[in-house]
């Protein structure tokens, strides 16, 4: 199926399902997919499809100018953004200049459109990087994925490069005392031949586990809603998902549902 990459450091705004009016930050080339992460699910396609290549990433001065530069145009229109989010072509957190970039960020904020949120959708990889984490703890919705607690059941969907725990991952997750949103994506359905699959009872139990550890103010579950790289995946019904989100309220958590 057809997927599709954003062309520029700053886009949108758009609407988004969760956040609202979103202004987006993309941290990754603009004209290929930077991630150590390659989801069977991802809009931006897979890695290898969209490789950056010699595509460079944005440095910190091209992201602030940029975004400024779009602050001040909603500015002069008379709108603001709800939220402004890093996400774009890959794993924003991956950026060496991520923790700067995201003060800037706040500053810029502050200046044009102090009611709106920051926030940062990541896959949790980096959180074993001090400066990373004490950049997301300053940021008002620091959103961060688990698609399960079952390792082997990652490694298909998310397909992680290099070295991956997911014992590691829940536990750098703890560090943030619970003040941050865990976002989860539901699929399953036929890829390369497997059949994958994230809400079976063994999969919904480990990731219930997950959540009482982590213990994060809020949980986002969400299905596929746009183009990926296999055509075998498929939605789960919003009817499921409701039925998931119960488990985890009656856990006593706070949870939304995007079907």
């Amino acid at each position: 199926m057809a997927t599709f990459l954003f062309d520029k450091i700053v886009f949108g705004p758009v609407k988004s399902r969760r956040l609202g009016v979103s202004l987006g930050i993309n941290l990754s080339p603009v004209a290929g997919k930077w991630c150590n992460f390659d989801c069977v699910y991802c809009e931006c396609g897979l890695n290898a499809q969209n490789p950056a290549g010699s595509n460079k990433i944005p440095k910190r001065e091209e992201v602030s100018e940029a975004l400024e530069m779009k602050l001040k145009e909603m500015q002069e229109e008379g709108s603001v953004p709800d939220v402004i989010t890093f996400a774009g072509n890959g794993e924003p957190t991956m950026h060496p200049h991520f923790a700067s970039i995201i003060d800037d960020t706040i500053k810029l904020r502050d200046a044009y459109c102090k009611s709106a949120a920051i926030s940062v959708l990541s896959n949790s990889t980096m959180l074993h990087k001090p400066a990373v984490v004490e950049a997301l703890k300053k940021v008002e919705q620091n959103i961060m994925k688990l698609d399960s607690g079952i390792e082997e059941t990652i490694l298909r969907i998310n397909q992680p490069s290099g070295r991956y725990a997911v014992v590691d991952v829940i536990e750098n997750l703890k560090q943030f005392d619970g003040q941050l949103i865990l976002q989860t994506m539901f699929t399953r359905g036929h890829v390369n031949g497997l059949w994958i699959d994230n809400t079976t009872e063994a999969d919904l139990a480990a990731w219930e586990e997950a959540v009482r550890k982590i213990r994060p103010r809020q949980v986002m579950i969400y299905t596929i809603d746009r183009d990926t790289p296999f055509e075998g995946l498929k939605k789960v019904p919003v009817q499921e998902l409701r039925i998931i989100a119960a488990r985890i309220k009656d856990l006593g958590f706070k949870v939304s549902v995007s079907g």
